[in-house]
């Protein structure tokens, strides 16, 4: 039972929550604004890539209902909502994409970079 939420498990359930969470919202709301970005977090694409695209949208959306107060609930909805959502982004951004990503089953195309260590190069 000390194993059911190790690192990989809960990036993964905090991936697919708040791609769940963006995709319902912006079919609901936007349609164009965060489709791209939760459809890659879902999956586990780039996620640390798609985690700082949404960062500055959600710190905008942030700001905008500040004026509302704290509840979401309140009219024109307060700061809550995307602020938690912005920590949300942030943790992703850290965390990267987890083992239970479609990115684990790609090799990486970065190229492997040779380390020399204290070697001398002669002119």
């Amino acid at each position: 039972m000390n194993n059911l939420f190790n690192t990989d498990t809960g990036t993964f359930i905090l991936r697919v929550s708040f791609a769940t969470i963006l995709l319902v919202h912006s079919l609901y709301l936007k349609l164009i604004v965060f489709t791209l970005a939760g459809t890659a977090l879902l999956v586990g694409f780039n996620v640390r890539f798609f985690s700082a695209v949404v960062i500055p949208v959600l710190l905008g959306a942030t700001w905008v209902h500040s004026k509302n107060g704290w509840l979401f609930t309140n009219t024109a909805g307060g700061w809550e909502y995307p602020l938690m959502l912005t920590l949300i982004a942030v943790a992703l951004l850290g965390l990267g994409d987890g083992r239970y990503a479609i990115s684990t089953y790609f090799p990486s195309k970065r190229p492997k970079t040779r380390q020399n260590h204290n070697k001398e190069t002669a002119f």
